[in-house]
């Protein structure tokens, strides 16, 4: 007992005290507990992060605005668990949280809004990378042609929505071709309308109103709708 006793004198601490790192440990671990037994509901349309489930791990998630609607799939992006703080950046590059873009992500496979509980549970924590195939498909990039009425509101409607894009890049061309068609025509096309194109992402959940950009001409495309329009019902 005396060895013992002066074991632990020589560390610092009075018998049966925890050290400020062991005690770090426990906190974590009860945290984690705490986290895992009362998850907060996630609630479709929030800006908070979520934590999802990857195989046995669980990582954080943040949701794309205008596309965390759908009640079986959302897009999300990972992001390292200390987001937001020093060298967290870093630490995700290294780990393969910065470049996996945004992803589709079966909302069963969300536990809640994210915890830092949940910290303990991630790669990062455990000192591994993510793996290569995180059980997500990338979620796609889409162009919208708009018409919108010339009186400053913003009534209007869409005439041709094209995607999916797997990249920001294959999109970028059939924008500048369409960008350079509208050119003068953008209060001719439509009757008290201005015809724009915007970018942005793909609706997973309204994927069905997609045209494929690779099966036509995206202006030959746009003329089509502009002709339906005209022609009416």
């Amino acid at each position: 007992m005396i060895r013992r006793f002066r074991r632990l004198r020589r560390c610092g601490h009075a018998p049966g005290t925890l050290s400020p790192e062991d005690q770090a440990v426990v906190d974590a671990f009860r945290a984690m507990l705490a986290a895992l037994q009362h998850p907060e509901p996630w609630t479709p349309g929030s800006a908070r992060d979520i934590a999802v489930r990857i195989g046995p791990f669980v990582e954080r998630a943040q949701t794309r605005p205008g596309d965390d609607h759908g009640p079986d799939m959302i897009a999300v992006t990972l992001v390292h668990p200390d987001t937001l703080h020093a060298g967290a950046y870093l630490h995700g590059h290294q780990h393969g949280y910065t470049d996996r873009g945004w992803l589709r992500c079966e909302t069963t496979k969300i536990l809640g809004f994210w915890q830092p509980g949940y910290t303990a549970l991630t790669h990062a924590a455990a000192g591994l990378p993510l793996p290569d195939d995180v059980g997500m498909e990338p979620a796609h990039y889409a162009l919208c042609i708009e018409a919108r009425k010339r009186d400053d509101s913003l009534d209007g409607y869409t005439l041709l929505r094209l995607g999916p894009y797997t990249q920001t890049r294959h999109a970028q061309p059939h924008y500048d071709r369409l960008t350079a068609a509208l050119d003068g025509r953008e209060t001719t096309l439509v009757p008290g309308h201005r015809v724009s194109v915007r970018f942005g992402p793909l609706d997973v959940s309204d994927h069905h109103l997609f045209t494929d950009p690779y099966q036509a001409d995206p202006v030959a495309l746009l003329d089509a709708a502009v002709a339906g329009v005209s022609a009416g019902p």
